[in-house]
């Protein structure tokens, strides 16, 4: 796991890059959070891909759990990928639904995310 750092303006964001899985429970996502949070970061990009298949699957409730756990910390999170093979309504709703907020975000670029995470 390799963290890049992203300074716009005053605005500093953590980019979180892998080959692997980095997120396989909620748990490990609150691990990765707090290690990100106590390194001053408020603002964070994942990428889909490492996050586990499980968590687009609503009906197990780690996305609930992970991404409130998020807004508990008041930390923002842009989640990059391509969406589109959700194909499911209930997964579809639940991108458009956070895409409507500040605080999680499902978009399909490092630049719309960083554009995002500044605003």
């Amino acid at each position: 796991m390799t963290t890049n750092i992203h300074q716009i303006e005053n605005t500093r964001i953590a980019e979180v890059t892998s080959d692997h899985v980095l997120i396989s429970s909620a748990e490990e996502g609150l691990q990765l959070l707090v290690d990100l949070y106590y390194q001053d970061f408020d603002k964070i990009v994942l990428y889909e891909q490492q996050i586990s298949p499980e968590f687009f699957n609503l009906k197990s409730g780690m996305a609930g759990e992970l991404l409130q756990k998020f807004s508990n910390f008041r930390v923002k999170l842009a989640i990059v990928g391509d969406f589109e093979k959700y194909s499911g309504k209930s997964m579809g709703d639940f991108i458009y639904e956070s895409n409507q907020g500040r605080m999680v975000n499902f978009l399909p670029s490092l630049k719309t995310a960083l554009a995002k995470l500044c605003n």
